[in-house]
């Protein structure tokens, strides 16, 4: 057993290089590039997406691929031309997808499955949690689906009390999104304390209202809100490529590694 070095803050939907500066600059730990996200207003192309991973590295930000692709393939070519270091399937892909893709990615590169969670608490992908582990997941990301089908940076924040039935069926470590502020932090108190909690992933909050882009006062007081000890902060090593990851932010675990 090893301690959680602290919490992760993934700050996500970076456009430009003074996106990654600012979060770097704030103390972000991940950041989050769309590609594949059809009328997304963070979309990049390819190369803009390869230009920010190079920027995201030796900033010491872990670029995360954030995506509604599908195609395992495709998934997989865009990774070695890219080099991200995780894939974060954040559309309804079914645990096949995560499979094949696991299969035939690089074992270091890290796959997070978003879980949608409606504002009455229900999840489609709840009776499938068991296959999206077996399948390969890394990490799982709690995120809102709004009424109207909206998915991914909608700004709606989740009811921390309908997350509570979710978390007993999840086996693997898990993220939290959905409209999360610093101010807000103290209402997620029990969702914090899970034994499985490793951070949060942002984009609405990370911002400069007058601008839109990363904001480094923006995302230093959402590290300072969220980034606090708590008592349970453990969790059993795994094996490189079985998808049972080990402890984020320590060494260990090559998909989940945050070394600078």
């Amino acid at each position: 057993m090893r301690p959680l070095s602290r919490t992760l803050l993934k700050v996500c939907g970076a456009t430009g290089p003074r996106d990654i500066e600012a979060a770097a600059a704030a103390g972000a730990d991940c950041v989050g590039l769309w590609h594949g996200v059809p009328g997304g207003p963070s979309e990049l192309g390819l190369d803009g997406l390869a230009a920010l991973v190079a920027a995201a590295r030796p900033a010491g930000l872990l670029p995360v691929l954030v995506t509604f692709l599908a195609d395992p393939g495709e998934l997989a070519q865009i990774v070695r031309r890219t080099h991200v270091a995780w894939v974060q399937l954040h559309a309804y892909q079914p645990p096949a997808v995560v499979r094949a893709l696991r299969e035939a990615l690089p074992a270091e590169v890290g796959l997070v499955k978003v879980l949608h969670v409606d504002e009455a608490g229900g999840c489609v992908e709840r009776p499938l949690i068991g296959a999206y582990e077996r399948a390969g997941t890394d990490l799982f990301l709690l995120d809102t689906a709004t009424g109207d089908g909206r998915i991914g940076s909608t700004g709606a924040a989740l009811d921390p009390g309908c997350l509570t039935a979710l978390l007993p069926r999840l086996t693997r470590p898990f993220l939290l999104a959905g409209g999360l502020t610093a101010a807000g932090r103290p209402a997620y108190e029990d969702v914090v304390r899970h034994s499985g909690f490793r951070g949060i992933d942002v984009d609405t909050a990370a911002r400069e209202r007058a601008t839109g882009r990363f904001g480094v006062p923006e995302i230093a007081a959402l590290a300072r809100a969220w980034r606090t000890p708590a008592p349970h902060t453990a969790l059993p090593t795994g094996t490189a490529g079985t998808g049972v990851p080990a402890v984020a932010g320590v060494a260990g675990h090559p998909r989940l590694e945050l070394s600078r």
